[in-house]
C-alpha cells in the first residue's frame, strides 16, 4: 500500500516528521516498510489490519498513537447523516453476500479535469487522474478505506422518475463489458449489480464497474455506490476473472458494513465541491447491523503475558493513545472496539496493542523457566526418526515429493492446477520420477549407485496412511510405517542430524577421466586431490576414483573428474584448458599421466 506523506499531513496540525522516521516508527510498533522513495512509503499492511489500514487515515491513525501526536480530525467518528430519498430503490437479492447497500442520488453534475491537488495526490500513489467524479471515489477510498463506484444515471432504466439497483449473482455464461473495455463471462456463484428495471448487469460487486454505465463528459445525474461486499465472494470472482482491483483487495481483507456510511457521506460532499450539482439524497438497504463489541483483561494478564511490570498508567495510555473508549473496574479493562477495529475479538488482542504502543523493546528480556516434565515423544515422531535414522546410516537419501497427483481417490477442493488435481495414493510414482532424475546425475554426485527413500501421507480408501517408500537399484516399494513400541520407554532418544544444505547448479556438467602412475608412498592420493583442487579454476566439483592397481613400486590411479559452474554452462574448450593445467601440474610432481 503506497502512502503519500502528504497526504497523512492533512490529519495532523503538527508537522510530522520525515519520510524516513515515519518509516522507522511504523516499522517498530505496526507494519514492514517495503521501501522510501520521494516522500511515499511503500507499506507491508498484515492481513490482520487489512480492513482499516490500506488507507491514509487508518496510517494516519496508527502514527498518531505511535507518536503520541493527536489529529486534526477524524471523520469515522463524527456521526453521519444520510438524508433519504424515494428516487432509487435498492433490491439485495443475495444479503449474505451483501450486508450492505447504500446508493447516492447526485443530480446537476459537471464531469470535467479535477483540480491540480487532487490529481497531485493520486499520482503521487501511482492512480492516473480520470476525471473529477471518478478520482473522488478514488480518493475517498484511499483516504477512508471504502470502495466506492459512481453509475451514469442516464444509462440507467427509469420507471415513473425513479431508478433501481439490484444486488444478484450472475446466471451462468452471463457477459458484461468492464470499465477496461474487456469483456468478462461470468458465473453462478458471481456476485453483480444490476438495473433492477431490466436485470442487465452494470458492474461486478466489489470488483470492476461496467461499461453500460460509466461516467463521461456527457453525465449529469449520478447513482453513486458505497456497500459491503462478503470478502470471500470477492476474492473467488477475482481470482475466477483474474482480475484483481485497488476495491477487490479492500473487500477481500473484510472491512465493516458501518464504513459504507461514511465513504458515502465524505464521496458525495467532494464530488458536489468538484462537479457542483444537487445531492437528491441516499437509500441504505443495512438490515443486518454490526454488533458493537467489547473485550475485557486484566492488569495481571497483560503483564503475565508480555513479561513486564506495567501500570495501571502505562495500559490507560496506550488506550488513550490509541482512542479507545473503555471502563475500568478495579485493574481489569473493558474496551469497547471502534467498529473498523475487526482485529479486536480478544483479550490477547489487547494485549498486542498495549505492547506495541509501549514499545516490545521496554519488554525486558528473561530466561525460560525449565520445563516442569519430562516432554513425552510422539510414537509415529519417534518411528519415522527411527526408520529415518536407520535409513540414513545405510547410504540413503530423502526426498520430499509432491502430494498432489494426476489420479487418486480424493480430490482436492482448490485444486492448484489442472494437472494434478488429486492427493497422491501412493508414494511410488513420486519415487520413481526422483530416482530417474537422479540416476542420470549419479557421477556428479559421485554416487556408484541411488538409493533414495520418503516417508509420508497417501489417501486411500477415505483414509490416512504414512507410508516408507524406498527406491534404489531393486526397484521402488512402499509399505506402511510401523510403530516402533512406546517412545516413553527409551531414554535420551538420538534425533536424526543434518549437516549443513549445499546448494547445487543449475547448469550442466562436463566428466573428464585422468590416470597416472605414482610412487607408492602412503600419501600419494592426498597430493593427487590437492593437485586437482588447486589448478582447477574452482570449477572441480567432485572427484571419484574408479580405477587402482600396483605394479612394483608404483601404483595406478584413475580418476572421473567432475567440472561445473554456478555461473554459466561450461565449454568444453574451458574444461580442456583446466585438464590442461591440471596435466601439467601432475607431471610436475613427478607422475606419470598414462
Amino acid at each position: 500500500m503506497k502512502i503519500s506523506c502528504e497526504w497523512l499531513q492533512t490529519y495532523f496540525e503538527n508537522r510530522l516528521p520525515e519520510a524516513h522516521a515515519l518509516g522507522e516508527a511504523l516499522t517498530f510498533h505496526s507494519f514492514e516498510i517495503e521501501s522510501i522513495e520521494n516522500g511515499i512509503l511503500d507499506v507491508k499492511v498484515t492481513p490482520n489490519r487489512g480492513h482499516d489500514c490500506l488507507c491514509h487515515r487508518g496510517i494516519a491513525k496508527e502514527l498518531s498513537a505511535i507518536l503520541n501526536v493527536p489529529m486534526k480530525y477524524d471523520s469515522l467518528r463524527d456521526v453521519v447523516e444520510l438524508p433519504p430519498t424515494d428516487a432509487v430503490s435498492i433490491e439485495i437479492r443475495e444479503p449474505a453476500l451483501c450486508p450492505r447497500y447504500i446508493a447516492g442520488y447526485i443530480r446537476g453534475v459537471k464531469v470535467g479535469p479535477s483540480p491540480d491537488w487532487l490529481k497531485n495526490f493520486l499520482e503521487s500513489i501511482g492512480q492516473r487522474s480520470i476525471n473529477n467524479v471518478v478520482d473522488a471515489t478514488n480518493y475517498v477510498m484511499f483516504g477512508l478505506g471504502q470502495p466506492l463506484h459512481a453509475f451514469d444515471a442516464g444509462e440507467l432504466s427509469e420507471r415513473d422518475g425513479k431508478y433501481a439497483i439490484a444486488v444478484r449473482k450472475a446466471t451462468n455464461g452471463e457477459k458484461m463489458v468492464a470499465l477496461d473495455g474487456k469483456e468478462y463471462t461470468l458465473a453462478d456463484p458471481m456476485l453483480v449489480i444490476a438495473d433492477g428495471h431490466t436485470d442487465l448487469p452494470i458492474g461486478i460487486a466489489g470488483v470492476k464497474g461496467g461499461a453500460p454505465a460509466a461516467i463521461n463528459e456527457e453525465t449529469e445525474n449520478l447513482v453513486i455506490e458505497s456497500a459491503n461486499f462478503n470478502g470471500v465472494s470477492v476474492r473467488r470472482t477475482a481470482q475466477a476473472l483474474k482480475l484483481r482491483t485497488d476495491a477487490s483487495n479492500r473487500f477481500e481483507q473484510v472491512i465493516s458494513p458501518e464504513l459504507a456510511a461514511y465513504g458515502m457521506r465524505a464521496v458525495a460532499d467532494l464530488i458536489v465541491q468538484l462537479a457542483g450539482g444537487e445531492i437528491v439524497g441516499f437509500v441504505d438497504a443495512y438490515e443486518q447491523k454490526q454488533e458493537k463489541r467489547s473485550v475485557s483483561i486484566s492488569l495481571a494478564k497483560i503483564n503475565r503475558v508480555l513479561g513486564t511490570t506495567l501500570g495501571e498508567k502505562d495500559v490507560e495510555e496506550a488506550f488513550n493513545r490509541l482512542q479507545f473508549a473503555y471502563e475500568k473496574d478495579g485493574s481489569t479493562f473493558t474496551v469497547f472496539a471502534p467498529f473498523e477495529r475487526l482485529d479486536l475479538n480478544i483479550p490477547e488482542d489487547l494485549v498486542e496493542e498495549v505492547g506495541r504502543i509501549v514499545g516490545y523493546d521496554k519488554v525486558p528480556t528473561v530466561e525460560m523457566p525449565a520445563f516442569p516434565r519430562k516432554p513425552e515423544i510422539n510414537a509415529n515422531f519417534y518411528s519415522a526418526e527411527k526408520a529415518r535414522e536407520e535409513l540414513i546410516s545405510q547410504g540413503y537419501s530423502e526426498v520430499f515429493t509432491s502430494v498432489f497427483a494426476e489420479t487418486g481417490d480424493r480430490v482436492v477442493a482448490n485444486k492448484v492446477d489442472g494437472v494434478s488435481p488429486y492427493l497422491r495414493s501412493t508414494l511410488v510414482d513420486g519415487l520413481q520420477t526422483a530416482y530417474d532424475k537422479n540416476d542420470r546425475t549419479k557421477s556428479l554426485l559421485g554416487l556408484q549407485q541411488v538409493r533414495l527413500f520418503e516417508i509420508g501421507t497417501v489417501w486411500q480408501k477415505g483414509t490416512e496412511t504414512t507410508m516408507l517408500g524406498i527406491a534404489d537399484e531393486k526397484g521402488v516399494r512402499e509399505e506402511p510405517l510401523v510403530v516402533q513400541g512406546n517412545p516413553k520407554q527409551y531414554e535420551d532418544l538420538p534425533t536424526s542430524s543434518a549437516t549443513r544444505y549445499q546448494p547445487f547448479s543449475k547448469y550442466p556438467f562436463i566428466v573428464r577421466d585422468i590416470a597416472m602412475w605414482v610412487p607408492k608412498h602412503t600419501d600419494s592420493f592426498t597430493d593427487i586431490v590437492r593437485i586437482f583442487s588447486e589448478h582447477s579454476q574452482g570449477l572441480l566439483r567432485h572427484v571419484d576414483l574408479f580405477d587402482q592397481f600396483q605394479k612394483g613400486e608404483r601404483v595406478s590411479y584413475a580418476f572421473h573428474l567432475v567440472f561445473q559452474s554456478f555461473d554459466r554452462t561450461l565449454t568444453d574448450t574451458e574444461v580442456n584448458a583446466v585438464m590442461q593445467h591440471i596435466t601439467e601440474a601432475v607431471a610436475a610432481k613427478g607422475f606419470e599421466v598414462r
